[in-house]
C-alpha cells in the first residue's frame, strides 16, 4: 500500500465496492462507444474556441492546430483506455490514479481536474451568455455590454464602455446548480435529440457555407510569425508554428469530454478490439468534421470580424452577416447551441460534484462535500460552493481566459495520465488489464510530448496560471488532506 504520499488505495478494497454494486454488463459494441464518443466531445469548444484561435493564435490554420490537438487526445485516449480496463468502477482519472500511483498524484490529478469541470463550466456558460444576447437580438431586445461581461473586458465598437459583471452566465449557473441538488437527470432521449441536432447543426453549416467561402480569407493561410495583442492587452504569438501550437493548446477545449469513452471500458464486449476503435474512431469522424467547420467559419468571415463585432456567438454572426437568405439558420444554429450548452454546463457540474464526493469520502477535501440533502440525497452543500467558485470565474473573467485554464489543466492531467501507464508497467506489471496501451513507451511517451508541446503554446500567463492552481494545490493538500486522509490516518 505505500506510506504517505505515495499511499495507494487498495484494487481489492475498489473491488469489494464494485461487487456490492453489481458488476457491469458487458452491452457496448464498438459502433455504441464511437456514437458516445461523438456525442461527448462536440459541443462549445467548436462553437467557441474555435473563432477565439483563429482570431489569436493560427488565422486559417487553425484547421491544423485541430490535427495537433486530436493527436495529443488519441494519445492520451489510449493511456486512458487501460486505466480504464485495470480498475474496475467507472471512475475518473483521479480514482484511477489513487489506487495505481498514490495518493499525492491522486490529489494533484484530483485538483486539476477542478480545471476541467469547474473552470470549464465558467467557459460554457460565458459562451451560453454570448449566444442568449444573440437570440435576444433576433426579438429586438439585447442585455447590455456592461451586464454581459467580465469587468476586465472593452466594448470593441466603443473602448468607453467596459463590463461589470456577465449576468446571465451566473444565471444559468445557478438554474442548472439548483437542478443537480433537486437531483434532476437529463433523460437519454433529450440527451439523445441535443446530440443529433449538434451533429446536424455542424453538418448543416459545413454544407451550405461552402458556397460563401471568400477565397481573400484563406489567401493567408498560415500567417507569417507576429504577435497579437487582445482586447484585454494580452499578448499571443500568431502564426508561424508558435501560433499553430497556440491554436492547437485554444481548440483542444473542443475535444474535452472523449474521456468518458475510456470510462466505458467496463462495459464494453471486446474491449481490446472496441475500445481503441471507440475512442480513435470517434476521435477522427470529430476531428474531419471540425477541420471542415473551421475551414468553412474562417473562409465566410474574416480573422478582423473575429476579433471585433464577430467575436462573439461567431458562427451566428458569420450566417447572419455573410450567408445571404440563411437568416433563419442562424435563428435554429443559436436556440440549438444554447441547449446543447445547458447539456454540458450541468454534465461539467455534476463530475466537478462527484469527483470531490469521492475526495471527500477518502478524507482529501472536508466533509461538507461529501454531505447528502436528506430528502433529494444530492451532494447539495458541495452543489452550492462549486455555484459560488463557479459563478464567480463566469461572472467576472473573460471567456478567453477561462477557456485556456480549462485547456492548460486538462493537458497536464493528460501528461500524468501518459506517464502514469509507463510507471505502472514496470511496478505493477502483473495487474490484470481488459485493454492494453499499444507500443508503450512509445505511445506514452509521444503523448506527453504532444499534450507538452500545446501548453508550451499556450504561452507564459497560461503556465503561470496553472503553476499558481497547482501550488494552492499543494498548499491544501500539505495543510489539510494529508493529515485527514483516510488511508493515511486510519484511526481519525
Amino acid at each position: 500500500m505505500g506510506s504517505g504520499l505515495l499511499t495507494k488505495k487498495p484494487i481489492a478494497e475498489l473491488m469489494k465496492e464494485t461487487n456490492e454494486v453489481g458488476g457491469l454488463k458487458k452491452t457496448l459494441s464498438a459502433s455504441n462507444l464511437v456514437a458516445l464518443g461523438i456525442g461527448a466531445i462536440i459541443g462549445a469548444g467548436l462553437f467557441v474556441r474555435t473563432a477565439a484561435a483563429a482570431a489569436n493564435n493560427a488565422g486559417p490554420a487553425v484547421t491544423i492546430g485541430f490535427i495537433v490537438a486530436a493527436i495529443g487526445c488519441a494519445l492520451a485516449g489510449l493511456c486512458y483506455a487501460e486505466f480504464a480496463s485495470m480498475i474496475p468502477i467507472a471512475g475518473s482519472a483521479y480514482t484511477y490514479s489513487y489506487a495505481t500511483m498514490g495518493e499525492f498524484v491522486a490529489w494533484i490529478i484530483g485538483w486539476d481536474l477542478v480545471l476541467e469541470y469547474a473552470i470549464g463550466a465558467a467557459t460554457v456558460s460565458i459562451a451560453w451568455s454570448e449566444y442568449l444576447n444573440k437570440l435576444l437580438q433576433y426579438i429586438g431586445l439585447h442585455v447590455p455590454f456592461q451586464w454581459c461581461h467580465s469587468p476586465f473586458e472593452v466594448d470593441p465598437m466603443n473602448p468607453a464602455i467596459h463590463g461589470l459583471m456577465n449576468i446571465p452566465a451566473v444565471f444559468i449557473i445557478l438554474v442548472l446548480s439548483l437542478l443537480l441538488i433537486r437531483g434532476t437527470k437529463e433523460s437519454a432521449f433529450v440527451n439523445g435529440i441535443i446530440v443529433v441536432t449538434k451533429v446536424a447543426i455542424v453538418i448543416l453549416f459545413i454544407i451550405l457555407g461552402w458556397s460563401y467561402i471568400n477565397p481573400v480569407n484563406h489567401a493567408n493561410y498560415i500567417p507569417e510569425p507576429s504577435i497579437y495583442t487582445d482586447s484585454q492587452g494580452v499578448d499571443h504569438s500568431y502564426g508561424g508554428i508558435m501560433g499553430i501550437l497556440g491554436a492547437a493548446g485554444v481548440v483542444f477545449f473542443a475535444f474535452i469530454g472523449f474521456d468518458a469513452v475510456s470510462t466505458a471500458a467496463q462495459e464494453a464486449k471486446n474491449p481490446k478490439k472496441d475500445m481503441p476503435i471507440g475512442i480513435l474512431g470517434s476521435l477522427a469522424i470529430c476531428t474531419v468534421l471540425y477541420i471542415l467547420f473551421a475551414h468553412v467559419l474562417t473562409g465566410v468571415a474574416s480573422i478582423d470580424d473575429f476579433r471585433k463585432s464577430g467575436k462573439e456567438a461567431s458562427v451566428a454572426f458569420a450566417i447572419q452577416t455573410y450567408m445571404t437568405g440563411y437568416g433563419w439558420l442562424a435563428k435554429l444554429v443559436t436556440v440549438a447551441i444554447l441547449a446543447g450548452f445547458s447539456s454540458v454546463i450541468l454534465v461539467m457540474l455534476m463530475g466537478q460534484s462527484r469527483v470531490f464526493y469521492s475526495m471527500s469520502k477518502d478524507g482529501l477535501v472536508p466533509k461538507i462535500f461529501s454531505e447528502v440533502h436528506p430528502k433529494f440525497h444530492t451532494p447539495y452543500k458541495s452543489n452550492l460552493l462549486f455555484f459560488v467558485f463557479v459563478g464567480l470565474f463566469a461572472g467576472f473573467v473573460p471567456g478567453d481566459i477561462v477557456g485556456d485554464m480549462t485547456s492548460i489543466g486538462t493537458l497536464f492531467a493528460f501528461i500524468l495520465v501518459c506517464a502514469g501507464i509507463i510507471i505502472l508497467r514496470k511496478t505493477d506489471p502483473d495487474l490484470p488489464r481488459q485493454f492494453k496501451t499499444p507500443l508503450v513507451p512509445f505511445v506514452p511517451i509521444l503523448g506527453i510530448l504532444v499534450c507538452a508541446a500545446m501548453i508550451y503554446g499556450l504561452g507564459w500567463t497560461n503556465w503561470t496560471r496553472l503553476g499558481v492552481w497547482l501550488a494552492i494545490g499543494f498548499v491544501i493538500y500539505f495543510g489539510y488532506s494529508k493529515r485527514h486522509s483516510k488511508l493515511n490516518n486510519p484511526d481519525k
